[in-house]
């Protein structure tokens, strides 16, 4: 059994046994089953449980950062009096290869501003991205390696 749903159904539990279904009540059920899962990790065959939730929640705070990075960079475009804007197309070599990674790379990328998944080659070795500003697209690719992809590949392998 998936993990975190164990861990849902011991809040779930909890908030049964102390009779309150407050959605404090079921965070603290949450916290509670997470701590018990983590004791008992080796028993159940499933180490890091909570080291794959940190890096989760990483990645997510990671693009909370990035979204209001690049909306601030695209009202800056924008509002500045010359659009001095090279848009473009690149190419991206992936370092992910599984299907749930390559779509959260090119739906995070695409959700940021000023960025848009295109398509991924048929060998699944190459995301193409338009860039509003693609004046260098070395640099682009580095943020997106050391950023999002990064982060993917360590909280989902």
């Amino acid at each position: 059994m998936n993990l975190f749903l164990a861990n849902l159904l011991l809040a779930l539990v909890w908030a049964a046994v102390t009779g309150s279904f407050a959605l404090i009540n079921i965070v603290f059920g949450f916290v509670l089953g997470a701590i018990a899962l983590t004791i008992i990790q080796e028993q159940v065959g499933a180490v890091g449980y909570l080291s794959r939730l940190y890096r989760i929640v990483s990645l997510l705070l990671l693009f909370v950062y990035e979204l209001i990075l690049s909306a601030t960079r695209v009202a800056i475009l924008v509002l500045s009096p010359r659009m001095n804007l090279k848009p473009g197309i690149l190419a991206y070599p992936l370092k992910v290869d599984r299907d749930l990674e390559i779509t959260m790379l090119a739906n995070l990328i695409t959700l940021t501003p000023g960025t848009l998944s295109v398509d991924v080659s048929a060998d699944r070795k190459t995301l193409y991205i338009h860039a509003l500003d693609c004046s260098d697209p070395d640099s682009i690719r580095a943020d997106i390696a050391e950023g999002f992809e990064r982060k993917i590949l360590e909280a989902f392998r």
